[in-house]
């Protein structure tokens, strides 16, 4: 069994900066990608950013040069640095945790808000 815990959201003014941590325990696949997904009230959930284990990302364009990425390996933890935030950034936040073994396992946290707002 796989569990994500998320931290690091809050309320924040506009063009504040906020970081989220999302720390993954559990039988986890060294080879794997992890996330962060958002959703808004009335919207369905959307990608935010993504980062492989080797590295690779990606960026919803919304977000490209305002928000980046990180991870520890070694800590199956992911990182997402928001920068420059934006009303239109509010939503709820997801982590999410995906390898291929035969089949596609994925996983989610709980969700942390993230309030954008003056």
């Amino acid at each position: 069994q796989v569990q994500l815990v998320e931290s690091g959201g809050g309320l924040v003014q506009p063009g504040g900066s906020l970081r989220l941590s999302c720390a993954a325990s559990g039988m986890i696949l060294s080879t794997n990608t992890m996330g962060w997904y958002r959703q808004a009230p009335g919207k369905q959930r959307e990608l935010v950013a993504t980062m492989s284990s080797d590295g690779s990302t990606n960026y919803t364009d919304s977000v490209k040069g305002r928000f980046t990425i990180s991870r520890d390996n070694a800590k199956n933890t992911v990182f997402l640095q928001m920068n420059s935030l934006k009303a239109g950034d509010t939503a709820v936040y997801y982590c999410n945790l995906n390898y291929q073994l035969g089949r596609n396992y994925q996983f989610w946290g709980q969700g942390t808000q993230v309030t954008v707002s003056s």
